[in-house]
């Protein structure tokens, strides 16, 4: 919801603008003060809803901000999870290499999410970040849908009512 003050044919955007209007005709107003006292003093108070566009760009973020989040959310394989945020991310890179150069069949000990200690190959590893890759492609499928239901929103209250 959006308000304007309108005073001797001018229009502010906040009551900080039209304090410093009042305030250059000797009106000194608080940042305060009521709507009635606008009133009383000629000021046309107007509560407009914001545009449609408004709500549109919130909800795309928002719904952007919740796919990154489950993007690096850990990440189950054989029974397990995996952390698959940015430093899991750098770990699991540099593992594959130093596994890859000690053999095919080499394998480390990996801290599980929950703390659990399990073996694992470069194979396991790169198994990892394919099923972070097929999640991360079900992840975007979805927010471009959930975007497009948004961009043929008409009313705010559509827009709200789309969910992740």
């Amino acid at each position: 919801m959006q308000t304007t003050y309108k005073y001797k044919d001018k229009t502010y955007s906040n009551v900080y603008e039209l304090s410093e209007a009042l305030g250059k005709e000797g009106i000194f107003i608080p940042l305060s003060i009521s709507e009635d006292a606008l009133k009383d003093l000629g000021v046309e108070v107007t509560h407009e809803d914001e545009p449609i566009e408004y709500y549109k760009n919130r909800k795309i973020e928002t719904l952007k901000m919740q796919r990154d989040k489950a993007e690096v959310e850990p990440i189950e394989y054989k029974g397990y999870f995996f952390d698959y945020d940015e430093k899991a991310r750098d770990r699991i890179n540099a593992a594959i290499i130093a596994l890859e150069l000690q053999g095919a069949n080499a394998d480390i000990a990996w801290t599980t999410a929950d703390n659990q200690d399990v073996s694992v190959t470069a194979a396991d590893l790169r198994a990892i970040v394919a099923a972070v890759a097929v999640r991360s492609n079900v992840l975007h499928i979805k927010y471009r849908s959930l975007k497009a239901q948004v961009q043929a929103c008409s009313s705010a209250g559509d827009v709200e009512a789309i969910k992740w």
